[in-house]
């Protein structure tokens, strides 16, 4: 274990007595048929519905919302995880950060994956699709690093998808593991990557979509110059050393990603067309 990585995976007890992303709710909620364990437990985010109370007609907005599922990458469920499903609260999602780890007794996964994460992503799209106040026809999912290479996986008709009668709209993967040639995606897809990065590089992502079915939905890829892995995260300044890769946060990139990110999500499950984002 280096310092200054793997403690990102924190609990969620450490978390919420931490006083970190209160503004969410811990739920618990069952797995696929056949998966274990039989319950599953997240960090969900709600859109804030306060402030339309006072700026609007002095009921909250009754209406169904679009939602996303968030899977974390390699160290485990932490601050920056749900920092994200409250980001995406803000912009009016609902959002459930999934913690694969927990329940499962993982401490990490880094240098060796989780296959089944990509099953929970579809837990959580069940979850999710059965709550009152979300429209089950607009759900997304969105990952970093082996949360992103879930992302891809679930997406992926031949991997996950054909498997499950539900379909997430969208799908947004930040610095995956990009490989299987010949991939059918099932739902619109962004890619955010940097240049740098050494630990899941841009080349093969390149050449996934060089090469990915036709027939599938299409892929968007973004590649940042310069950009690391992990190049979202803000504590990550300086860089810090994992497994002999190198982690650095990029500021322009992050802002750049978290916007296309936003025009992405909102054009695939809010109905609007803000413009899509600039696949480079």
């Amino acid at each position: 274990m280096r310092p200054g990585f793997f403690p990102l995976a924190i609990g969620f007890a450490s978390l919420l007595g931490a006083g970190v992303a209160a503004a969410g709710t811990l739920v618990q909620f069952p797995n696929l048929p056949g998966q274990t364990p039989a319950k599953l437990v997240g960090y969900l985010a709600r859109p804030d519905t306060g402030l339309s109370l006072i700026l609007g007609s002095g009921s909250a907005d009754l209406s169904r919302h679009p939602a996303v599922v968030v899977l974390h990458g390699c160290s485990g469920f932490s601050s920056h995880s749900a920092a994200i499903a409250d980001r995406l609260g803000s912009w009016g999602y609902v959002a459930l950060t999934v913690d694969s780890f927990g329940p499962r007794g993982i401490a990490s996964a880094c240098g060796r994956g989780l296959a089944v994460q990509a099953f929970d992503a579809y837990a959580a799209l069940q979850y999710l699709a059965g709550l009152e106040e979300v429209d089950p026809a607009r759900i997304a999912v969105l990952g970093q690093s082996m949360g992103g290479s879930s992302v891809l996986n679930a997406v992926d008709h031949d991997m996950f998808a054909q498997y499950l009668t539900e379909r997430f709209r969208a799908a947004v993967a930040y610095y995956p593991v990009c490989a299987l040639p010949g991939r059918m995606m099932t739902a619109p897809t962004m890619i955010l990557i940097g240049e740098a990065d050494d630990w899941t590089p841009a080349d093969r992502c390149r050449e996934m979509i060089a090469k990915a079915r036709p027939d599938g939905a299409p892929i968007a890829l973004t590649v940042y110059p310069g950009a690391h892995h992990a190049f979202d995260v803000a504590w990550l300044q300086p860089w810090r050393s994992a497994l002999g890769h190198w982690l650095e946060y990029n500021e322009p990139a992050a802002k750049d990603a978290e916007k296309k990110t936003r025009a992405f999500l909102d054009t695939h499950l809010a109905g609007t067309s803000p413009g899509d984002p600039t696949a480079k």
